[in-house]
């Protein structure tokens, strides 16, 4: 198979989020992603709904983004699998930069978050410096990586929060990851609601305790 005909599946991980899922798919289907997989976690508003008012496959899944991830993989078809957010959407081009960049083992794009205020460019900046330097992709970042990279690896962990850490640190062994131009357009309401410092310090907490082997589903309830 020639490297500009790789099949890439977009899986997006829902749970209750009616508001913004139309956006992802939508952006997903702009792209011209061959597959668009929504994986919903026991939503009780309108998402499912309109995910199938879209035209893409629905798996329903425990909840649990790792979990409804790992559960979405076995319907996906693509050589390359792309994680999206619910809440955030791809640009034009982003399966256009992976053909040029020779299809990438794996990695994730620059973010664009929502917000015009300079404290998010800066957070911008220090999550691509995140990916250069520490070799760790966030879920936030649409993270990609090539089918058999995954299965390699053991596939996506059945986590309910830290899945994007624990899956970096073991596609890290392989390869270091590629940050791509992007953007990924990220929502910013979970900055909104705690603040920009706040929301950082309890990422950097919660990756903290994940290295010191706390349980995931202890650290996601930290999370909510």
């Amino acid at each position: 198979m020639k490297v500009t005909d790789r099949r890439v599946t977009v899986i997006i991980p829902t749970f209750n989020e009616a508001e913004n899922v139309s956006a992802a798919i939508e952006s997903a289907k702009s792209v011209q992603a061959n597959q668009v997989i929504v994986v919903d976690g026991g939503s009780q508003d309108d998402t499912r709904t309109i995910a199938r008012s879209h035209d893409v496959e629905l798996v329903e899944s425990d909840p649990g983004r790792g979990t409804q991830l790992a559960n979405a993989m076995e319907a996906s078809q693509g050589e390359v699998v792309l994680f999206l957010h619910a809440d955030n959407r791809l640009a034009p081009g982003v399966i256009d930069q992976l053909k040029e960049a020779g299809w990438p083992p794996w990695g994730g794009f620059r973010q664009q978050i929502d917000d015009r205020r300079l404290r998010f460019r800066l957070l911008e900046f220090g999550n691509s410096a995140r990916v250069r330097w520490l070799g760790r992709v966030f879920g936030d970042q649409a993270m990609f990586v090539s089918r058999s990279l995954l299965e390699s690896v053991g596939g996506v962990p059945s986590m309910p929060l830290m899945e994007d850490v624990e899956l970096s640190m073991r596609l890290r062994t392989h390869s270091k990851p590629v940050l791509l131009s992007g953007p990924v357009y990220v929502d910013a309401r979970r900055w909104h609601r705690r603040g920009v410092i706040r929301q950082t310090m309890l990422n950097w907490r919660l990756q903290w305790l994940y290295a010191r082997r706390a349980k995931a589903d202890e650290l996601a309830e930290r999370y909510r």
